[in-house]
């Protein structure tokens, strides 16, 4: 496994960071220990989670996630980079969601119960909340890492301009920065290199992407014509499935898949390590986030992070996948 530096800070991390929204529905408890195992065999020490975790639970099971990872983690917590996020619903009062102090003080701690922890390496905002006062909110994280709860504080699912505008609030007030960011990106979502590409590099943010594979969508395995018996794109994940079915589930995708799968094949590589190598081949990008449903799903996921891909290889995929800079406006 190969690591990296996590933006400006002295933090390193590996390359790969495991990502654990399937675990405690479509995950069961002894297979997801499976694969954290699986994982950190392979030399991934860093782990992603969020408080409305697990993905399509619900209010009703917010937590179920963290609470997985924290029981498998006793006894070794020091071995392990850990990160979460707060913003998402997670309970049945109206502020029990959002990135007010009040809302962020009580999830800080509530994650710390659940994962069995002191602290958490990275804490996120898992969305924009434009509800509430940047100033307010960025105050409350310094709170935070003041106390200990966490070392450093991210972002995820921001768009640029308001990433921008929170860090120069940060300056303005003295208080904690942000030093990531959690985007999704993947050869059929190329959106954040037009903005938030350029920013993270510019402010030396740690970029770590989510859905490299587009929701397993990149691995070649399904069909447009032929509905998903299971994972992501189905009933499985509630409302969720609808949502990744909507983001990628068209014809246009396919036929690119289709583009993409010759591609990697004519180069010897299946098209998941070349997807994922594709990704980290970026040098903004410093960690990518993959799942699993099993263990030896992982196999692929894992080797992508050895695969230097060849400058030509790559110029094919980036050629192939331009119109997916732009988003539906493309279609």
């Amino acid at each position: 496994m190969q690591y990296r530096r996590f933006g400006r800070t002295g933090l390193t991390v590996s390359r790969l960071c495991l990502g654990t929204m399937t675990f405690g529905l479509q995950t069961e408890e002894y297979v997801s220990r499976s694969i954290l195992d699986r994982a950190a065999d392979a030399g991934v020490t860093f782990i992603d989670t969020a408080d409305v975790y697990p993905l399509g639970g619900g209010e009703e099971i917010a937590g179920r996630t963290e609470e997985i990872v924290g029981r498998w983690m006793k006894g070794r917590r020091d071995r392990f980079i850990v990160a979460t996020k707060a913003v998402g619903k997670v309970g049945p009062s109206s502020w029990d969601q959002g990135s007010s102090r009040k809302h962020l003080l009580d999830a800080i701690d509530a994650s710390l119960c659940r994962l069995g922890t002191d602290y958490v390496d990275l804490y996120q905002l898992h969305s924009d909340d434009s509800g509430t006062p940047l100033d307010e909110t960025l105050e409350a994280l310094d709170t935070i890492v003041r106390s200990g709860k966490a070392r450093y504080v991210g972002v995820s699912n921001f768009l640029a301009y308001r990433l921008a505008r929170a860090l120069g609030r940060s300056d303005v007030l003295r208080v904690v920065r942000f030093v990531s960011v959690q985007p999704r990106y993947n050869l059929l979502f190329r959106q954040i290199e037009r903005e938030l590409l350029p920013l993270a590099g510019e402010e030396q943010l740690a970029v770590i992407p989510y859905n490299p594979l587009a929701g397993g969508l990149l691995t070649g395995k399904h069909r447009h014509d032929v509905p998903p018996a299971e994972g992501r794109f189905t009933t499985a994940v509630g409302k969720a499935g609808a949502m990744y079915l909507q983001r990628y589930w068209h014809q246009r995708e396919f036929e690119t898949i289709e583009k993409l799968r010759g591609i990697a094949e004519q180069a010897g590589e299946s098209l998941t390590k070349t997807s994922l190598a594709w990704v980290l081949a970026n040098p903004l990008i410093t960690s990518a986030i993959i799942g699993a449903s099993h263990a030896d799903q992982l196999s692929e996921s894992l080797s992508a992070a050895d695969l230097a891909l060849d400058p030509e290889l790559k110029a094919q995929l980036d050629d192939t996948t331009a119109e997916y800079r732009w988003g539906d406006a493309a279609r």
